[in-house]
């Protein structure tokens, strides 16, 4: 029975504790370039035991929101590297996470770039632009021959960020984006190689994280994965599919040695935790989509051996001492919604510290 406090060996990096600052979009990046407001606010978090960093386009097709950055440019490296070597002088350690919106997008939001996904569906609702919320477009079906660019493209990205400090990547394979609509039967209707059958539909999946792998080593890789969120249209409704789908993804998954594998669905379920055997490796689990992660629900994850990690979102935003305040039992800062997305440092860095 672990402590959330206590130390553990994830790939290559040794957490000091198990409270994970899970990914968080925030949409302060100007130009998709990390700037002074990013240096602080990581910086403030790095007593986390690993900081995931927001989702962040590996490529420039890849954008879905607004002001949010990537790895595909100088300067959003240089941004990075300043981001690193903040979070590192106050001992932490941060990860990229790789996320290709795929078909959540919209061309005013990337300037213009084509939007591609695995089938030419568009998704529900609206995406939020400069202009206010306007439908997704009907995306571009991605040619069997453009797949190896694709991936290559997480390859490059992955390779920039070890480049510019970082410790790692995380694959973003969930919640509705690139990877996930391949996996997903709602967002995936092609008839070659990549869809159909649970065989089919994770071969994008394992391809990406695989080369990443290769690229930059194992014990540096992560991948987030979400079986049945069912959000944003990619959406996986037979238990049986669901249960097909992620066990023969976990199998390709289990001998690259990759670092970690992030599950953003109830741990308690058989579903994640047969995933978790699969995996044989370190799982962190995220229970908090729906409702915020509490020091109690957190532990209890760790005391029923549900996973080896908890990643935490929302109290991570209004408490950049947040393991701190819980070794010690302190009052928390609430979160402020109204500040969640866009905007300067209200809500962003100004939370207080304990000694403030």
């Amino acid at each position: 029975m672990a402590d959330l406090f206590e130390s553990l060996t994830v790939g290559a990096w040794t957490l000091p504790n198990r409270l994970v600052m899970a990914p968080l979009t925030r949409n302060r990046a100007e130009d998709t370039v990390p700037g002074d407001l990013a240096v602080e606010y990581y910086a403030q978090r790095a007593s986390a035991g690993l900081i995931i960093t927001e989702g962040s386009q590996p490529t420039a097709e890849g954008q879905g929101y607004l002001n949010t950055p990537g790895f595909h440019s100088a300067e959003q490296l240089a941004g990075w590297r300043r981001v690193a070597d903040a979070v590192h002088a106050n001992g932490g350690r941060i990860v990229a996470q790789l996320m290709h919106a795929g078909r959540i997008s919209h061309p005013d939001n990337t300037g213009g770039q084509e939007i591609i996904a695995p089938s030419p569906i568009a998704a529900p609702d609206e995406m939020f632009t400069a202009d206010g919320p306007q439908p997704f477009p009907t995306p571009r079906e991605i040619a069997l021959d453009e797949i190896p660019a694709v991936v290559e493209g997480y390859v490059q990205a992955a390779r920039n960020a070890v480049e510019a400090g970082l410790d790692g990547v995380e694959v973003h394979g969930a919640n509705g984006y690139l990877i996930h609509q391949f996996l997903a039967p709602g967002s995936n209707h092609r008839t070659d190689g990549y869809g159909g059958s649970p065989e089919n539909r994770v071969r994008f999946a394992l391809e990406v994280t695989r080369a990443v792998a290769e690229a930059i080593g194992p014990e540096r890789v992560g991948i987030r994965i979400s079986p049945a969120h069912n959000i944003q249209g990619a959406t996986e409704e037979d238990p049986a599919d669901v249960a097909a789908t992620y066990g023969l993804l976990v199998e390709g998954l289990a001998p690259l040695g990759l670092a970690y594998l992030s599950i953003l669905a109830d741990p308690k379920t058989d579903l994640v935790q047969d995933l978790r055997r699969g995996f044989g490796g370190v799982v962190i689990a995220n229970d908090g989509f729906g409702e915020i992660t509490t020091r109690e629900s957190a532990q209890e994850i760790l005391d029923k051996d549900l996973a080896d990690a908890v990643a935490v979102g929302r109290l991570f935003l209004a408490n950049p001492d947040l393991p701190a305040r819980w070794q010690t039992g302190a009052a928390l800062n609430e979160p402020n919604p109204d500040t969640f997305y866009g905007g300067g440092a209200e809500g962003y860095t100004d939370y207080p510290f304990l000694d403030d």
